[in-house]
């Protein structure tokens, strides 16, 4: 374990690296910072974390970076992540509260998180694995076209056009939405097929191949729509940081094209809490020189999807973390009241 002193000259080269984008010397140090040492004890100190890995030197650079192991030890040990001033947390309430769809709110979580963190923002649609249905509605278009509604309980609407085999009715048609709302409303997307097994059976003969055409319409819906979905903005973010990427930028924008990249980055959402991933953390070698904050949103104590931004390793940490969580939290209360 590092002593209480070499953490502080940890922090203080971690905080003054990301402030400054140059390597950190230990005069620098001394002069910026009330470490209540000797220049020399800190030249002592900063020989201890180059050892023990936590720091490195750049080149002939007389200064020291942190490593993927220092800002770890920084993140793990970080006394609070920084707060939103007032004026930030009402910008972001104003701005997700214009929202109109789910569509809408997850754009608009991806550019308010680009905007904030200054980079690369990804949102995670809700889940539908992880939904509950909300309403089915079924439309008459024609006397045997239909179109089903579905809507979950975090405002994603899906809509699927039926070509029945045989007209059906306005009432026969009520019926059936009647009936399959009873079973399905507030149940998991999950239960659904097991609900409804029986639904055709219970039906006049006359009406059953209808009935049976919209269930299985239902169901494929269900199926394919357990997809994930993402989206992503502020890429132009990370030209900003153009020397934090020692060769060149072009594996950072190839990995943040695959969906199924970001997907394992933003990990389980059933992992709801903040998770940091450093550097060489990241499974993907492309990644190995960004960092990834991300945090579970969802409409009550669980989370249905993950929110967060990448960037390179030399990020304002703190700052990022309250941000992410921040928007998080908003993204979640919108879902709860849609």
């Amino acid at each position: 374990m590092l002593s209480e002193r070499r953490l502080e000259v940890l922090r203080a080269i971690v905080q003054d690296y990301v402030g400054t984008e140059e390597p950190v010397g230990s005069k620098a140090l001394t002069e910026r910072h009330r470490l209540g040492v000797s220049p020399a004890t800190v030249r002592n100190d900063m020989a201890a974390l180059e050892e023990e890995g936590f720091i490195a030197q750049p080149h002939t650079s007389a200064g020291r970076i942190p490593t993927d192991k220092g800002y770890r030890l920084f993140v793990d040990r970080l006394a609070g992540v920084k707060p939103l001033s007032s004026p930030e947390r009402r910008a972001i309430q104003n701005f997700l509260d214009g929202a109109v769809d789910l569509d809408d709110v997850v754009g608009r979580t991806v550019r308010l998180l680009a905007q904030l963190t200054r980079q690369v923002a990804v949102v995670q649609y809700p889940s539908l694995t992880r939904s509950t249905v909300r309403h089915v509605e079924l439309l008459s278009l024609a006397p045997a076209r239909v179109m089903l509604v579905l809507i979950t309980d975090t405002g994603r609407v899906e809509q699927r056009m039926i070509d029945c085999p045989a007209p059906i009715g306005e009432n026969s048609l009520a019926d059936l939405r009647a009936r399959l709302n009873s079973r399905v409303v507030g149940r998991r997307f999950a239960d659904v097929p097991q609900l409804v097994s029986d639904l055709a059976d219970s039906f006049e003969q006359e009406d059953r191949g209808t009935v049976s055409t919209v269930l299985a319409t239902l169901l494929e819906t269900l199926v394919e729509e357990t997809e994930e979905r993402l989206m992503i903005g502020g890429t132009a973010n990370l030209t900003r940081f153009g020397h934090d990427f020692p060769l060149t930028i072009r594996p950072v924008l190839e990995a943040l094209e695959e969906q199924v990249v970001l997907l394992k980055l933003l990990g389980e959402a059933k992992d709801s809490g903040m998770t940091v991933r450093i550097g060489h953390e990241n499974a993907h070698e492309g990644l190995n020189s960004t960092s990834v904050v991300a945090v579970g949103y969802g409409s009550g104590d669980e989370a249905v999807a993950k929110l967060g931004v990448v960037g390179p390793t030399r990020m304002d940490y703190p700052g990022t973390m309250g941000a992410v969580r921040a928007v998080a939290r908003y993204v979640g209360q919108i879902l709860a009241e849609s």
